[in-house]
């Protein structure tokens, strides 16, 4: 096998880029500031979607909840 490679393939292998993420800056500080948790909490709440499923599934457990507890007092 003959390959030959390149000085912008060595220096990418051999070095971390340095470059600025700007799309992952946010996501970055939160890691740092180990608050990731928070932050894909507020992400997904700003969602309109997200936050429908997360209300209804949060509605089915207080009804199950609800539903155990007055089956276990009736019986």
């Amino acid at each position: 096998m003959n390959a030959i490679m390149t000085e912008f393939d060595h220096h990418r292998t051999s070095q971390p880029h340095q470059g600025n993420w700007e799309g992952f800056a946010e996501i970055d500080q939160a890691i740092r500031e180990d608050r990731l948790t928070e932050y894909r909490m507020k992400k997904a709440w700003a969602d309109p979607i997200n936050r429908r499923v997360t209300l209804f599934v949060a509605l089915i457990l207080l009804a199950f909840i609800a539903f155990v507890i007055i089956n276990d007092v009736i019986l």
